[in-house]
């Protein structure tokens, strides 16, 4: 058997490789193949690219096709960054890393998130970003304070325009607040609130975001009380006092059309 190429077999008795290389000390793994004449290949390949210093991201994808292109990630940061890392990240100056979710698509993100995504996955699906948490499929942008339901140009912006780009200087949260939608009218910033029962009912116009999302807790606690069953987020604001969250609350108000609906169905219970 040719160094780095191991035999094993499966719980049903097939018979597979394993290929692996040891570099600076690390022992990394290229993965399994049917055939030794692959795994072999494989091995091969691995100290190709590690010894080609013309070899470089993202042309290597496509000049050594036994590896994997996450593998390929890996061999070249730790060849060229001294930091072995298992997941598909390439290091960056300027205080950033590349994430490779494909050859094609790569993804931008600070130093301060290096050490969560060495240890965590990301997926895509159905054109969403996702991350293996524990078990959990949580979505990328509620690392920002995004929500799930929230649109792209509307509670939320790209800066530089590039939707790849997880900087957190290149994310602008524009409505961090559920059911809170702003609004632009004439250079005029107002937020407007809605509940959604049978349908959105419109809770109110506010001036500022944090108005509109204490009227929001406002009016899903009037919806509790009428006896609506529903299991509403609320609105979690840290930079309020439980005394100034109070004094806030209390003054707010929420609009009388939508008051009187809760009337009714309550009546109806």
């Amino acid at each position: 058997m040719a160094t780095g190429v191991y035999e094993a077999c499966k719980k049903d008795g097939t018979r597979y490789y394993r290929s692996n290389i040891h570099y600076k000390g690390k022992h990394i793994s290229l993965g399994s193949f049917e055939n030794f004449s692959d795994a072999n290949l494989a091995y091969e390949q691995a100290h190709d690219l590690i010894d080609d210093a013309d070899a470089t991201l993202p042309d290597s994808f496509y000049h050594y096709p036994m590896l994997s292109f996450d593998k390929i990630v890996v061999i070249l940061n730790y060849r060229d960054n001294g930091i072995y890392i298992g997941t598909p990240i390439y290091l960056k100056p300027n205080h950033f890393f590349l994430y490779y979710l494909s050859p094609e698509q790569e993804l931008k993100f600070d130093n301060d998130d290096l050490f969560f995504y060495s240890s965590h996955r990301i997926l895509k699906r159905g054109g969403h970003l996702y991350i293996n948490d524990y078990g959990m499929q949580t979505n990328l942008l509620s690392r920002y304070g995004i929500k799930n339901h929230a649109v792209a140009g509307v509670d939320y912006q790209f800066m530089n325009g590039d939707p790849f780009d997880f900087r957190y200087e290149n994310i602008a949260n524009i409505n961090p607040y559920y059911g809170v939608s702003r609004m632009d009218q004439n250079g005029r910033i107002s937020y407007l609130v809605k509940l959604h029962i049978n349908g959105n009912y419109q809770i109110g116009i506010y001036d500022t975001d944090i108005e509109a999302a204490i009227a929001y807790n406002k009016a899903v606690d009037f919806a509790h009380a009428a006896g609506i069953k529903k299991n509403y987020s609320l609105n979690y604001i840290p930079s309020l006092s439980a005394r100034e969250y109070a004094d806030r609350y209390t003054r707010i108000k929420v609009s009388r059309s939508f008051r009187d609906y809760l009337n009714t169905l309550s009546q109806s219970f």
